[in-house]
């Protein structure tokens, strides 16, 4: 097979594309054997049995990545409630008000939290017994009393053996989208939801339209067999509702100092209450419960087997380890060898200890696996007691990286080693690096034949280029959407 030759590649980026033949297995093999329809696999959407029934607490993305217009913060993004058709009134997509929304933070390697932010909501329903409308007239600012229906946030600071600090109370929330007449500039109401941080920051909680890029005529056996099906992004005009932070990397380094400390790990995850059912009526009780949990991408879906899925999303990272059952599916997973069974491409020899290193360790010399490279384990912060580390899975960021001038949507497959599994960044093309990396593709040069990939190489709508970077939701009808 043909290739396209770039420059000569620095020493040691073969390495890194080792990493992503081994990462992008599990990828690819998510969307050619994912079970159900097409959409219901699209990255963490509806990954697990339990979570697939209840979408106001299911984790579909989650982003961590240096701001590329504010190189000194970190931005982190968690996006839940998948496949939200933008006409779905009249109630919409409220964030559940008895759930707790928490991205947390490792800096040590523990696989534990040593800092959560967690956004809790709350309803302001002025609706009652005289109309079933979200809103009465046009909404030009969250205060407007012609809306009608308004969520609060509140964003808190947990730090491990310290009380919580509330960063912001009570704040207005971006309400759905409604339509164009009923909210002509959205774009103004997301402002007005942003709120800056004590210490340098801010945050906001909104509606935006799904990130999550890609084409998923894949399950009709790879693009039609011949890349003929090719060009459509599936996700298209459905919305989330998500939640973003930046912050100064200080705050998320081990011990204040992110020279000396700059690997963090990073998982998003959810905790909700049992509800009480009577007529009309659902009244949360009991102690919370973590119900949904996503680190790095397709985890859960292309290496968890069915009957452990909603146990992972229960477990914490610490835990991991010490799960018999899941470190052999990563060791000796099934997918790469369903892939040789339907493409003739051979698997990789097991055992994976190069997906042990990915997942559970982050990739780093002192960590004894097989990628020697320096990249993006705590292991390399200076401060951490190397004793107490523990495999634990995490979408692990250096940010010591520097920001890339002109990101590369292939990452590090074209030597952008900002990008996935460097923290993850909305533009990042994981479906077109997997398909290149699972074709023999290195560093610089790329399979001709598959080069345009799945056709699909960015968002139906751009990205902003300020905080907080996704897109203002979509309002026209998904079967219309492009």
């Amino acid at each position: 097979m043909t290739t396209r030759t770039k420059p000569p590649v620095r020493p040691g980026r073969w390495k890194s594309a080792a990493l992503l033949f081994a990462l992008s297995t599990a990828v690819a093999a998510a969307a050619l054997a994912g079970p159900g329809s097409g959409v219901s696999q699209a990255s963490s959407h509806r990954e697990a049995p339990l979570i697939a029934a209840d979408p106001q607490v299911d984790n579909t993305d989650l982003y961590a990545f240096s701001s590329p217009d504010a190189s000194d913060t970190v931005t982190l993004v968690a996006n839940w409630y998948p496949f939200q058709e933008p006409n779905g009134g009249p109630n919409f997509y409220p964030f559940a008000t008895d759930a707790h929304y928490d991205i947390n933070i490792d800096s040590r390697g523990t696989g534990k939290p040593d800092l959560t932010y967690r956004w809790t909501f709350r309803n302001e329903d002025r609706r009652g017994e005289n109309t079933f409308l979200y809103n009465n007239g046009v909404v030009n600012n969250l205060t407007d009393n012609t809306l009608l229906f308004r969520q609060h946030y509140t964003l808190q600071e947990l730090r491990a053996g310290r009380k919580p600090v509330t960063l912001v109370k009570d704040a207005i929330a971006a309400p759905s989208n409604v339509g164009k007449a009923s909210m002509p500039d959205y774009a103004r109401l997301r402002g007005q939801a942003t709120r800056p941080l004590p210490g340098g920051g801010r945050t906001v909680a909104s509606q935006a339209a799904d990130p999550f890029f890609l084409d998923l005529r894949v399950f009709d056996l790879l693009y039609g067999g011949n890349l003929s099906e090719t060009g459509h992004n599936t996700l298209n005009g459905y919305n989330v509702n998500t939640v973003a932070i930046q912050v100064p990397k200080s705050a998320l380094a081990y011990k204040g100092n992110a020279k000396r400390n700059p690997v963090i790990g990073v998982w998003s995850s959810t905790e909700r209450r049992t509800l009480n059912l009577t007529p009309g009526k659902a009244t949360p009780r009991g102690p919370f419960v973590q119900v949904s949990r996503l680190g790095n991408p397709l985890v859960n879906e292309a290496v968890v087997p069915a009957g452990l899925k909603n146990a992972f999303n229960a477990l914490p990272p610490s835990q991991d380890h010490k799960q018999p059952k899941l470190v052999a599916k990563v060791l000796d997973p099934e997918l790469p060898k369903l892939i040789q069974s339907i493409y003739g491409i051979p698997a990789p020899k097991t055992p994976r200890l190069d997906l042990a290193e990915i997942f559970l360790t982050g990739i780093a010399k002192a960590a004894g696996g097989p990628l020697a490279v320096d990249l993006n384990s705590q292991l390399l912060n200076q401060d951490i007691d190397k004793k107490k580390f523990v495999p634990a899975e995490e979408l692990r960021l250096n940010m010591s990286t520097p920001v890339t001038a002109k990101p590369d949507r292939l990452g590090v497959l074209d030597g952008d080693f900002q990008g996935f599994p460097n923290g993850r960044r909305p533009g990042d093309d994981v479906v077109d690096i997997a398909i290149q990396a699972l074709e023999g593709a290195t560093p610089g040069h790329l399979v001709t034949a598959l080069a345009a990939g799945d056709g699909v190489n960015g968002p139906g709508v751009p990205f902003g280029t300020s905080f907080p970077y996704l897109a203002l939701p979509y309002t026209g009808s998904v079967n219309q959407a492009g």
